[in-house]
Formats: structure tokens, sequence, C-alpha cells
């Protein structure tokens, strides 16, 4: 093998190719719009390692809604952002026999058809101010919501989040709404 000698410019290229591949590990959603930023949690004790029981076991539970085939929807936090949207989350759990996709949470509307088995459904209804809240998307009509909701195996749970537009200050409690599923009163916080 014979090794040739190209100078700085090969230098520059190598390290700028290491820097992209670190930035690409990991694989999954991290980083892109939809991905929930708190999917990934430290293990107590071993930073760096991801546990899945504490991203899994929310913290407290705001509302439950249990449907068909033995799915439950468990959301522990409903917080109002200072950018003017509330993010919604909490965990799927499949405590059915069969393994789940959320085809059918995706709701109807086309424009988020990209999204896939999503939450991307979802909706926010104030009763009082008799206004709907739908997920918000992005340029290229991606919901901001957790996304690829496939193959959620038998006795699997797995965090979600949506973000919603905000409803006037003052207006707390609302209504989450996900297609397939019982409706859920929650409380937003302030955040």
């Amino acid at each position: 093998m014979r090794i040739q000698k190209h100078g700085p410019a090969a230098v520059t290229v190598a390290v700028a190719l290491a820097a992209v591949l670190a930035g690409c590990g990991g694989g999954g959603d991290e980083g892109k719009a939809g991905a929930s930023p708190s999917a990934k949690t430290s293990a107590p004790g071993n930073p760096g390692k991801s546990s899945p029981t504490t991203s899994d076991t929310p913290t407290q539970i705001l509302a439950q809604m249990k449907g068909a085939k033995d799915i439950t929807v468990t959301i522990s936090e409903a917080t109002r952002d200072p950018g003017g949207f509330v993010t919604v989350k909490g965990s799927i759990s499949n405590n059915g026999d069969d393994t789940f996709n959320a085809a059918t949470w995706r709701g109807d509307e086309l424009a988020v058809a990209k999204s896939g088995a999503s939450v991307a459904g979802a909706v926010l209804v104030d009763s009082v101010g008799k206004k709907r809240y739908y997920v918000l998307r992005d340029t290229d009509g991606i919901c901001l919501c957790t996304t690829k909701l496939i193959g959620i195996r038998p006795e699997e749970t797995r965090p979600f989040f949506a973000q919603f537009p905000a409803p006037p200050e003052g207006t707390t409690e609302m209504e989450f709404q996900l297609p397939t599923m019982p409706p859920a009163k929650i409380t937003i916080a302030e955040g």
C-alpha cells in the first residue's frame, strides 16, 4: 500500500469528515423536528447511558386514556411555553397481546399525511372559548410531535410529545383528543 501526502487540505477534509460522522451517530430521531427532547435521559449515577425506565415512566399523571386493544395513553405534562405554544408530553403503553401501530392517530388531514404513524391527529379543545387547537407542523408538513410510532410491542411503553398553539392567557382547562381514544381533561401549567 502506498501512502500519499496531500498536505493541509487533506487534514482539513479528514477533520471535517470526522466531525460530520460524529454528528451522525446514535441514529433515531434525535435533533430532528418532531423528536422529543426528553426521550433520552441519563441513568442515575451513569451519565451518558440511556435509561428506558426513566423516560417511559411519567413523574405525574394528568390524565389517562384507555382505548381498544389495551392501548393506554398517559399524559404527564402540559406546559404553556413562553414562545406561544403548549407542549403535551406523556407515554403510550401497549398492554395488549398484539403489536400496535399508531397510523390512525395521524388523523385525516392531508396536510400532515407525511407525519406517518404519529400523534399528528391530536387536538386540544377549549370548550369555554369554543376553539380547537391542532398540532403544529413545520414547513414540510411534518407535525411537531412524536413520529414513527410503529411496532410498539406488547408490554412496551414509549414516550410521546405534541406541540400546539397556545390558547389565550388564563385558559388552563382543556380537553386532549386523539383519534380512536376517549377524550381526556387536562390542566395546562405555565412554563
